[in-house]
């Protein structure tokens, strides 16, 4: 097939009449890599889970184990780079002279990805003129640990990995007040954010909390979906 028929192919695909379609962009490479429309995260739900049932209820023995703490939920960290801080132990409600057997000891979970858009098959051309809608979806688990359990931060980053071009960052305080046990979803679309941007760098942190056993918080259905599209300019 012939580079125009893979360039035709493509502009059928998406819907591309009307954008600049450059002769030098590898036309089945972008075609083969499908790169408009699809999750361009690797492994969305590390743990196993969708945000279409429930979030399991924790099974929990109140048994306290041999073993040191934990401070890391279980999953598939694949394609994740990850790490954690365990933050210190907050006695400021405990009365003095009072005698505590455990206290809550809580700890952030971050799970970081880095996309390159143009590896994926993204091209500059698209990227710095036409400046297509880039979605960002999660969704975590309202675990109840904390009343801040959940940050996400994600930026669009130049050329050179490190230039902010744009950023967009959440950072929720959960209601405690009554029981809820449910998926929460964060979205945001970036548009018009202007040209240069190559990389898109995706960073969740997940509060855990270990008394006894570990309480983590879980996430699925996470996402950045770039679409043939333009919300604003």
């Amino acid at each position: 097939m012939s580079a125009d028929e893979w360039k035709k192919k493509c502009e059928n695909e998406w819907n591309l009449q009307g954008l600049s379609m450059p002769d030098d962009v590898d036309w089945k490479f972008v075609y083969d890599t499908k790169p408009l429309g699809r999750n361009l995260l690797r492994n969305p739900a590390p743990h196993g889970l969708t945000h279409n049932t429930p979030p399991p209820e924790p099974e929990l023995t109140g048994v306290p184990s041999d073993e040191p703490p934990r401070f890391e939920p279980e999953g598939d960290f694949t394609g994740w780079t990850t790490s954690r801080e365990v933050l210190p132990y907050d006695s400021s409600g405990i009365p003095p002279g009072a005698v505590v057997c455990h206290l809550p000891q809580y700890s952030w979970f971050s799970m970081e990805q880095r996309v390159d858009l143009k590896a994926e098959g993204l091209w500059e051309k698209l990227l710095d003129d036409f400046q297509p809608d880039i979605v960002i979806q999660d969704w975590y688990e309202e675990s109840q640990v904390h009343e801040s359990i959940y940050q996400l931060h994600v930026t669009l980053l130049g050329a050179d990995g490190q230039t902010v071009i744009s950023e967009h960052t959440v950072n929720p305080t959960e209601d405690l007040s009554t029981y809820s046990h449910t998926w929460k979803k964060v979205s945001h679309v970036f548009s018009g954010y202007g040209p240069g941007v190559r990389y898109v760098r995706f960073l969740h942190r997940l509060k855990n909390s270990f008394m006894v056993e570990l309480f983590p918080t879980l996430v699925t259905g996470s996402s950045v979906i770039v679409r043939p599209t333009r919300s604003s300019h």
